[in-house]
């Protein structure tokens, strides 16, 4: 008697699976064949649209990459940006992005601090709005099984890729010296001979970079998640800037125009141009240290010397060749997930 629920239930999945075989046999009589065995469910393509928006920071001459922190800091600006995604697998995905993003960077920054002395007294400022176009494939480190409806609640993930861009660096002029203290186009004023004879060619205005970064999605519900995302693009030049090589001579400047001398060498402008900043104890200290200038002497550092050493001959450094510039971008942005088809359930 103990035995017989047991041998009950035997005999219930016996007669279940005869039924099983016989339907079976009965349907592939019916169509002339055998019945196609179901497949598993596989993953589903899917594509998302994201909308962001963040902050962005410059990293080159003006914005020295031995001060990671501070340069992150100092110069930061905004980036927008939205993008396509077209997940193929659980973990990959491949996504089109167009980002709009202001850099910028000023060496009036560098007063004071030891070692960047010569940053400060160069007294060079830029801004830079940049579109970029980018691809790059995205690998999630958590699977995303059969549709986006199973996604996991937090995705964490990685990306890396390539970028094409456009950029057109800007900075103003000295104000006790020109009226208008807008924002001039630094390019065509070719601020290190670019163009002039003897002199290399201009720098271009489009460029590439390679984004590379890190992000995570959370889901709000079953169509929308929260992203945040930090990526950083080194880029093929040294000119987001407008400085990477070595000073022009100023007659050569002064030949195709007074601006492009002016913007070519600030070295003695008393006012930072962009933050208004009063430069006189900042060059008075640096003057005194290259034995150019006595602070005794109660003297107007700026009437002391008409150009400095290491900042006028055609052999000084304006910018160095040895690092192309890099920008980063953090984004806090909203994804939607398309829906995809609706599938009919098959007839049985």
């Amino acid at each position: 008697m103990k035995k017989l629920p047991q041998l009950l239930g035997l005999l219930l999945i016996v007669a279940l699976s005869s039924q099983s075989v016989v339907a079976q046999f009965k349907f592939s009589n019916l169509f002339g064949g055998k019945e196609k065995p179901r497949k598993n469910r596989l993953f589903e393509p899917t594509s998302t649209v994201s909308l962001g928006f963040g902050s962005s920071s410059y990293y080159g001459d003006l914005s020295p990459y031995g001060r990671i922190v501070q340069s992150t800091i100092n110069g930061v600006r905004w980036n927008a940006n939205f993008n396509f995604t077209r997940q193929i697998s659980p973990t990959v995905g491949i996504r089109f992005g167009l980002t709009w993003a202001r850099i910028s960077g000023d060496d009036s920054y560098m007063d004071g601090v030891t070692g960047y002395e010569a940053n400060f007294m160069r007294n060079l400022h830029f801004r830079n709005d940049i579109k970029e176009l980018s691809i790059v494939g995205q690998y999630d480190l958590i699977r995303t099984e059969r549709s986006y409806l199973r996604r996991e609640p937090i995705i964490p993930y990685i990306f890396g890729g390539i970028a094409v861009f456009a950029h057109d660096p800007v900075a103003r002029p000295d104000s006790s010296v020109y009226d208008n203290n807008d924002w001039v186009r630094l390019q065509p004023l070719n601020t290190e001979g670019q163009g002039l004879p003897g002199y290399s060619t201009p720098y271009s205005l489009i460029s590439v970079s390679f984004p590379i970064g890190f992000g995570v999605r959370y889901k709000l519900n079953p169509n929308w998640d929260l992203g945040f995302e930090m990526g950083f693009r080194y880029t093929l030049t040294d000119y987001l800037d407008d400085a990477g090589g070595n000073y022009a001579d100023p007659n050569d400047l002064a030949s195709q125009s007074p601006l492009a001398r002016d913007m070519g060498n600030r070295t003695l402008e008393r006012y930072a141009a962009n933050r208004g900043i009063d430069r006189t104890q900042g060059v008075a200290n640096y003057l005194e240290k290259q034995g150019l200038y006595d602070p005794t002497s109660g003297l107007n550092p700026f009437t002391v010397v008409t150009s400095v050493q290491g900042f006028s001959d055609r052999t000084d450094q304006r910018g160095n060749p040895k690092y192309n510039d890099s920008y980063m971008l953090t984004t806090i942005k909203l994804i939607y997930h398309i829906p995809g088809k609706i599938k009919c359930p098959g007839i049985r």
